[in-house]
């Protein structure tokens, strides 16, 4: 999905040369602002074949906010393909096949051994803010997400969700020169992944907000990680940075879950965080997670 800049955007909200647009698209958003879980929960029978009214409301909730929660409402449990199913009807169709991966590109999340590297999402710690794929290539960019309960923690594991395009307005309001500088393409470096002195994935610097020239919709790119991060060092990029920070710690327009077994995310792979968990011999985390390059149809 190709993505533009400011210089590019005269059709869009995100335009500093489209204030009015902007102006319009902004209270329209802060007056559907809605953060409560029960209210951004669908009820799906059967996430084989979706019903029409039970995908109008996801999607209208993901135009709206950029997620949604499903509660499976049928009793019968279809495991990993009842996340390819959802996907498919929500018009998520092209899986990144990451790093830990299972084999259908859908990553069972759970506490296991792992060789090499050590990454978080599979042990029990918590995880900071993040939106997912942050490391991936410009034309790899992560657009949605499908994030399936299997079983949770015994204890722990709970999720804060928060909708980019809040952020956004956050920081263009305090200061429309964030905007600008967190559009660079060199706002937010990734270094090198490497492994036993092996590179397995290139550092990839990019901006840390793009929109689509497809869809026009915001995308956002962001990890709070303070280590193997490296951000522009001029003074605007700094401060843009400072504020992310401070925006995080606003509880008012965070939303937290904990799913249940049976309960899902679906979202525009919005910025999210999970604390940290305890398993226990009788109850294990598992979650089934998807990344897609598409957005849900909105």
């Amino acid at each position: 999905m190709t993505s533009v800049q400011q210089a590019d955007l005269p059709q869009t909200p995100f335009a500093s040369t489209n204030p009015g647009d902007y102006a319009d698209w902004r209270a329209w958003k802060l007056d559907n602002c809605v953060t409560d879980a029960a209210a951004l929960t669908v009820d799906i029978d059967d996430p084989l074949s979706l019903q029409v009214p039970e995908r109008e409301n996801i999607v209208s909730l993901c135009a709206q906010h950029n997620m949604a929660i499903y509660q499976l409402t049928g009793k019968t449990q279809h495991g990993k393909q009842l996340v390819h199913a959802l996907g498919r009807s929500l018009g998520l169709e092209h899986l990144d096949m990451n790093l830990r991966a299972d084999e259908d590109s859908v990553t069972s999340l759970e506490v296991r051994p792992q060789q090499g590297n050590q990454y978080i999402p599979y042990t029990s710690k918590a995880l900071s803010w993040h939106t997912d794929g942050y490391y991936n290539s410009k034309q790899h960019q992560i657009h949605g997400i499908i994030m399936h309960c299997v079983q949770p923690a015994a204890s722990g594991g709970l999720n804060a969700l928060l909708d980019p395009e809040l952020v956004y307005i956050r920081l263009r309001d305090e200061n429309p020169a964030y905007i600008d500088a967190l559009m660079r393409q060199d706002a937010m470096t990734i270094p090198a992944n490497e492994e036993a002195g092996r590179e397995i994935r290139a550092a990839q610097a990019g901006p840390v907000f793009t929109v689509s020239a497809e869809t026009g919709r915001l995308h956002m790119r962001y990890s709070a990680r303070k280590r193997n991060i490296e951000w522009r060092a001029d003074a605007v990029t700094q401060s843009a940075r400072a504020a992310i920070t401070d925006i995080l710690q606003d509880d008012s327009i965070i939303c937290r879950v904990g799913l249940r077994a049976g309960q899902g995310i679906v979202c525009n792979n919005v910025l999210h965080n999970r604390t940290a968990f305890e398993d226990s011999g009788e109850q294990k985390r598992l979650m089934y997670r998807a990344r897609y390059f598409e957005n849900i149809a909105c």
